[in-house]
């Protein structure tokens, strides 16, 4: 366990530089956002009561107010939260490839290690996963600060609405996406991360253990568990047979379930048997 606790502290400082250069991305293009999307706001609505000659509570009737939900859906917010998820997505790959094809291939070292490889395996799946929440943990907590400062910035007349963060998460998709309301939504959002992340793996494995041949086999297993999860949505599609929501999200988490496991267990014996040093 202990040996296993390392190695995942070992990738999460690998990529600590790059982890916190999000981290502070974030911060500052969101909360820049705020002020520019706010100021814009706040210069529009002045020049328009300016040249029409009217009143604040006029200018809101005639053209609408402003609220939190409007700075959420800016690129100023969205772009780091799309940035970041792509960053870790190309990850996935690299926390493999920069093994083999860095310095000295520190993937010979790395293998040769007196400790299981499934160790090795699920540290780097844990890296990722934790990284993830660690980003998401982020978001939650200088939502309210956002908010606060744009309450702030925004007169009461202007106001569509005073929102809370609860209520900024479920009026926004991106955000009800990566922080889910309730333990189901959370467990489909994050154990469909966990699947692909494992599945990725899988592929990376064959491709490592085959080269050219491995990598047509990564991608025809990558089709294999895309047509198996999916398949009760085609079933469904196909009007064929009828799920009930609950059947469906349960049908779905199971799935899920076998699909991760085979992957995880496919993805360690080609580890262990396939790939040499």
């Amino acid at each position: 366990m202990m040996r296993y606790l390392k190695l995942v502290n070992f990738e999460i400082n690998r990529f600590s530089k790059i982890y916190l250069s999000l981290l502070l991305i974030t911060l500052l293009s969101q909360f820049a956002g705020v002020i520019i999307v706010t100021k814009n706001f706040l210069n529009r609505a002045h020049d328009i009561m300016s040249e029409e000659k009217i009143s604040e509570a006029a200018y809101v009737t005639n053209y609408g107010g402003i609220d939190f939900t409007q700075i959420a859906s800016s690129l100023w917010f969205q772009g780091p939260i799309a940035l970041s998820a792509v960053a870790l997505v190309f990850y996935i790959f690299l926390i493999w490839y920069r093994d083999w094809f860095g310095k000295n291939t520190f993937i010979y070292r790395l293998l040769m290690l007196p400790t299981s490889r499934l160790s090795i395996y699920l540290s780097k799946a844990t890296a990722i996963f934790l990284m993830v929440l660690g980003l998401i943990a982020f978001q939650i907590i200088i939502l309210p600060m956002e908010n606060a400062l744009f309450n702030s910035n925004v007169l009461e007349t202007f106001l569509n609405m005073e929102m809370s963060s609860s209520a900024i998460t479920e009026a926004n998709r991106v955000l009800t996406l990566i922080i889910p309301s309730t333990f189901t939504q959370f467990l489909l959002s994050y154990g469909i991360g966990l699947m692909v992340m494992s599945v990725l793996f899988t592929a990376i494995m064959f491709e490592r253990s085959y080269r050219i041949k491995g990598i047509v086999l990564g991608l025809v297993y990558c089709g294999i568990a895309a047509a198996l999860f999916f398949a009760p949505v085609f079933i469904m599609a196909s009007e064929s047979f009828y799920f009930y929501p609950g059947e469906l999200v349960g049908t779905l988490i199971a799935l899920g379930i076998i699909v991760t496991g085979l992957s995880i267990w496919l993805g360690f014996w080609l580890l262990k048997n396939r790939v040499t040093v």
